[in-house]
């Protein structure tokens, strides 16, 4: 059972220590080329790891060529793709902050252009497109009409994020973060909105997730003891029929019997006809649910940008972390600066300390708002 703290203090997980409850979200960058990170990657995570982050999660990554989104997508299926991010992990590292990557499974969801070129619309064969997995035959809005998985199928994915989990070993994470959520394969196994399977793997609740279990289980396997598995889950479909927060707390405990050590509590992206009300904390009770029932660490999501807010998750005991995404993106120091706005100690990095310090007095000569 997880005790809750202040968004400034270390969260252990296995041996892991988290420097702050203040985690990176995965956000797909589309940068890669063949799966292998750029340039891009070390400047984009690693301004995260100077900025303070406690956990940086790269974005997802393929466990195989047809588990990508976009051909942009950074993968994990061969050596070359976890010697390329080895540099960006040993940075992360040296910052003090601790690295993840998001393992994932694009499902029926892939074989797009990346979303700034023609609006992401569906590759064709002659532009490198693939295939589609899913539980069932069922499209997703207009893209194409996946296949059905077969029996060779669900052991070839098995067997793929096994590997991956065994090259994020090699490319030196300290961390696996499994995407069972957004709409992506795994997700769409939980649901009975997108898994109408007649076998073993769809119809009940333990059924529909017998293939995410299985996921869980071998890369627990191929995944060293002292290290985490976080699990991003879609906590809730957003649409009447489909999964719901009491089969995630369900859920959540076979996970964490299968080996995971904290669920990042999402929601949405199965159906293109969800109907989700957002706001401010809008997903937070998720993980305050999830944590209280199961006794898990959880991690908060959505609409998190005000460090008092996070602060108030955090101490509340709603949630062990906050992920944060567009704030992020916004601002890399978010963390600093929340550190010198809850008045916590400085931690600046050494090379910048000096100088941020000389900026807050210069800006304490601009005169008062409105003068």
């Amino acid at each position: 059972m997880w005790v809750a703290n202040s968004l400034f203090s270390p969260l252990t997980l296995r041996s892991v220590v988290l420097p702050n409850r203040i985690a990176m979200s995965p956000m797909c960058q589309y940068m890669a080329l063949d799966g292998v990170a750029s340039a891009w990657h070390m400047a984009h995570l690693g301004a995260r790891a100077i900025g303070g982050t406690g956990l940086i999660t790269v974005e997802a990554t393929a466990v195989e060529p047809a588990g990508r989104l976009t051909l942009g997508c950074v993968g994990l299926w061969n050596d070359a793709q976890a010697d390329a991010l080895r540099p960006v992990t040993d940075f992360i590292r040296s910052q003090g902050s601790v690295s993840a990557v998001q393992l994932a499974h694009s499902g029926r969801k892939g074989a797009r252009t990346r979303p700034w070129e023609e609006g992401g619309r569906a590759l064709r064969s002659d532009e490198g497109g693939w295939e589609l997995l899913a539980p069932s035959a069922i499209p997703f809005g207009d893209y194409a009409m996946p296949r059905e998985m077969n029996a060779e199928d669900l052991e070839a994915v098995e067997a793929a994020f096994a590997n991956a989990a065994r090259l994020a070993l090699r490319a030196g994470f300290d961390a696996i973060n499994l995407h069972f959520a957004h709409g992506y394969l795994l997700h769409s196994f939980l649901s009975p909105l997108t898994n109408q399977r007649g076998d073993e793997y769809g119809g009940s609740l333990e059924n529909r997730a017998r293939f995410p279990r299985r996921i869980v289980r071998a890369v627990r396997s191929a995944w060293p003891d002292h290290l985490p598995i976080i699990v991003r889950l879609s906590c809730s479909d957003w649409a009447d029929g489909g999964f719901e927060i009491d089969e995630a707390i369900t859920v959540a405990r076979w996970f964490a019997e299968d080996g995971a050590d904290l669920i990042d509590c999402s929601s949405s992206g199965l159906v293109d006809w969800e109907k989700v009300t957002t706001g401010l904390n809008y997903q937070v009770e998720f993980a305050r649910r999830i944590g209280a029932e199961t006794g898990l660490p959880t991690g908060a999501v959505g609409m998190i940008v005000d460090p008092a807010q996070a602060e108030n998750i955090i101490s509340s005991g709603d949630a062990a972390l906050v992920f944060l995404g567009r704030a992020l993106l916004d601002d890399p120091n978010w963390a600093h600066h929340a550190a010198d706005t809850l008045s916590t100690q400085n931690s600046w990095p050494l090379p910048y300390r000096r100088a941020v310090g000389r900026l807050k007095n210069i800006r304490a000569l601009l005169p008062a708002e409105g003068h």
